[in-house]
């Protein structure tokens, strides 16, 4: 896969962002701006990968993910 899909939505009530991925098994992120939540998946999405089995362990490349709010 070329890039990985976030779809992130503000919770009012909770007053968070909250991610997910179809294309990243487990993702869920929350976090109060746009910008936590963007750090916190460029961390979790390549740990969720290599633990998905689609990356191997030490692969140091970034992995390309867009985020659609």
């Amino acid at each position: 896969m070329n890039e990985y899909h976030v779809l992130a939505f503000w919770d009012d009530e909770a007053k968070v962002w909250i991610g997910t991925s179809e294309d990243v098994t487990g993702l869920c992120l929350e976090a109060a701006t746009l910008e936590e939540m963007m750090q916190a998946a460029s961390d979790l999405i390549p740990e969720l990968l290599i633990l998905n089995g689609v990356l191997q362990q030490g692969d140091n490349n970034p992995v390309p993910f867009r985020v659609t709010a």
